[in-house]
């Protein structure tokens, strides 16, 4: 039987090819400290379990195509707070943020077409970007510039005839990088020259640790025409099982065509749509209790990394991950060590090896991501297990 040649391009997600190895390394007793995949350990708020009770409808019916009305209005409304103000209809409710990619990858990507995306990214991307018929051109970033890519000879030395986007996370993942201000606009002010797409994935926008507040693209004015917005409450609220995210334009034109996908898959879950709703009424409290636990969680990780010697990275100044590049040969084989020779009175450890965020061949083969979503005493652990097996893995 033939497959599609767009789909035998992609790659298994790093963050689950090793499941199966996990799970025999659990039959064989051994605990495992979960590093390689963001899924917070945070409490969901309670609106969203009280929404879901008190849904009651004699029919389960089709949401809208552009999303159920509460649920739009809720995401109006909060980058109405964050003075970014946007209309009804400029917001498509999607299947998760993977889903509101997807619609955007898909309205504005074409055979042969390449996107910009700064490198290393979130490994979807380049499965969504495949699935176009389209290739990523990436900007290769290191931890020694603490993963800066918005400089101006950089992003247009990318650009050329194909060029129709530039994509990228803020603040980043797997890197953490925030940009400032200034730089959010240098990247929309290129964008705009080239006559580009600049499609902000901003999932991560709550969990910045240096006091100030990101910026949004959907607040800079005059870029009406190119800013494409994703979001999603998976990181924001704890809610990943959800499955409710968004794609935002002012552009009229991509709306609209934009549409034509939500209307083909019909619509986004009812019930997730409307609990979901219910989350953005939560105070400004339950942010600042969330962000002062993940710089916490975050510094316990680099005072563990500190101490191990060989290791390179940069402090992540949002979301909550963290690169690393180790002192060993391959990251990929030291992870299948870890799971199957290494314990600590059997403990063992799983992060994500970062070949497959990088689009540069033979990039990232001895670097790691992990996402520090654990508590602090179990972050503190891991970390003594990742040195303890750095060292039994290179004297083997």
């Amino acid at each position: 039987m033939k497959f599609s040649s767009k789909i035998e391009k992609c790659g298994l997600s790093p963050m689950r090819k090793f499941a199966p190895y996990a799970n025999e390394a659990a039959k064989k007793a051994k605990k495992l400290y979960h590093l390689n995949i963001g899924q917070p350990d945070i409490a969901t708020p309670e609106a969203y379990f009280e929404a879901v009770k008190n849904f009651s409808q004699p029919v389960l019916a089709y949401a809208p195509s552009d999303g159920v009305p509460e649920m739009i209005d809720a995401v109006v409304n909060y980058y109405g707070k964050i003075d970014a103000p946007i209309t009804n209809k400029q917001v498509l409710i999607t299947t998760g943020g993977s889903e509101a990619l997807q619609i955007a990858l898909s309205c504005i990507l074409d055979e042969g077409d390449e996107i910009i995306i700064p490198e290393p990214f979130y490994p979807n991307y380049s499965t969504f970007v495949t699935l176009t018929g389209a290739t990523i051109r990436p900007i290769t970033t290191t931890p020694e510039e603490n993963y800066k890519f918005a400089i101006r000879e950089r992003v247009e030395a990318c650009i050329n005839e194909h060029t129709r986007a530039i994509l990228f996370t803020n603040p980043g993942n797997p890197t953490g990088t925030i940009l400032t201000e200034e730089e959010l606009r240098l990247m929309a002010d290129i964008a705009k020259e080239h006559n580009l797409f600049i499609i902000g994935d901003e999932v991560y926008r709550e969990f910045v640790y240096g006091g100030e507040k990101l910026m949004s693209l959907l607040q800079l004015e005059g870029y009406e025409d190119n800013v494409v917005v994703i979001d999603s409450v998976s990181k924001r609220f704890s809610a990943c099982g959800a499955r409710i995210g968004c794609v935002i334009t002012r552009n009229a034109e991509l709306y609209n065509n934009a549409m034509k996908w939500c209307q083909g898959r019909l619509c986004a879950s009812t019930i997730d749509q409307v609990a979901s709703a219910a989350l953005y009424t939560v105070g400004p409290e339950y942010f600042d209790a969330v962000r002062k636990e993940y710089k916490a969680r975050r510094d316990t990780l680099v005072e563990g990394l500190k101490k191990i010697p060989g290791v390179i990275y940069s402090e992540p100044k949002g979301a909550f991950y963290v690169m690393a590049k180790l002192p060993v040969d391959d990251a990929e084989k030291f992870q299948l060590f870890m799971l199957e020779e290494f314990d600590d009175n059997g403990d063992t450890l799983m992060f994500t090896p970062a070949e497959s965020f990088y689009k540069t061949p033979h990039t990232g083969v001895n670097e790691i991501r992990m996402a520090y979503v654990i508590n602090q005493d179990d972050l503190k652990r891991s970390m003594e297990l990742l040195a303890k097996g750095i060292e039994a893995y290179n004297n083997k």
